[in-house]
């Protein structure tokens, strides 16, 4: 993560010299704004590399600065990592639904928020995954090609939307996904996806999968996401 330019927005002060503290200390470059309009600012000044961004902040709050970044072509492409407070389960969805890439809440560990500041980061330089190649996870195969997944070698039988849902988030370990993305991302033709058979669509797929089913992991409140 050396050197990468990291931008900072909170009201609270101590939480800025925390964060500048510790993400400094792993090689960044931290800059750090107290209000959605000075981030909206430092954004196209020093174009960082990710931005970590609280949602409750005066005048323009973290959600609408999220949306004009990702509604314009020239900020779109950086990262968000939301940080919240633990009740805004909805504010977690509507930035995850705009763009935002994950989210911390608070209060929060340095050590946890810097490691999900590394992850983002990771995932950046890899952001389009090949759609089709062979994926393979300990006892867990995926085959595009073939529409074949084996659970220790023995073949699972999955319908096209869960497969689709597999493929898709298993591309992307560690991606919080809320209903209304992978919706978006699967559109299934043996099942009508909407956001409320999401849920049982990965019931499904929990069921089918067996021990491997674990690695489908629910996200309380926000929707579900690929164990690493």
């Amino acid at each position: 993560m050396a050197k990468e330019k990291i931008l900072v927005v909170d009201d609270e002060e101590d939480i800025l010299e925390l964060l500048r503290f510790n993400l400094s200390r792993e090689g960044c470059q931290v800059f750090c704004a107290s209000s959605g309009e000075e981030a909206l600012r430092l954004v196209r000044s020093e174009i960082p590399d990710l931005i970590v961004l609280d949602l409750m902040l005066p005048g323009i709050d973290g959600l609408e600065v999220t949306r004009r970044l990702k509604n314009d072509p020239n900020t779109k492409h950086i990262p968000i990592v939301m940080l919240t407070a633990k009740g805004e389960e909805a504010d977690i969805v509507t930035g995850l639904e705009l763009g935002a890439d994950d989210y911390v809440t608070k209060p929060f560990s340095p050590r946890i928020l810097v490691a999900r500041v590394r992850a983002v980061l990771r995932r950046k330089v890899k952001e389009a995954p090949e759609e089709t190649s062979v994926i393979r996870i300990h006892d867990l195969v995926i085959d595009p090609r073939r529409r074949e997944v084996l659970v220790n070698d023995e073949p699972v039988v999955l319908t096209f939307t869960e497969f689709g849902i597999l493929n898709y988030m298993a591309r992307r370990p560690g991606w919080v996904f809320t209903r209304f993305q992978i919706v978006d991302a699967v559109k299934g033709e043996d099942y009508p996806v909407t956001d409320r058979s999401v849920d049982v669509q990965i019931v499904g797929l929990r069921k089918k999968l067996g021990p491997a089913g674990k690695y489908v992991e629910t996200v309380r409140g926000v929707g579900y996401r690929f164990k690493e």
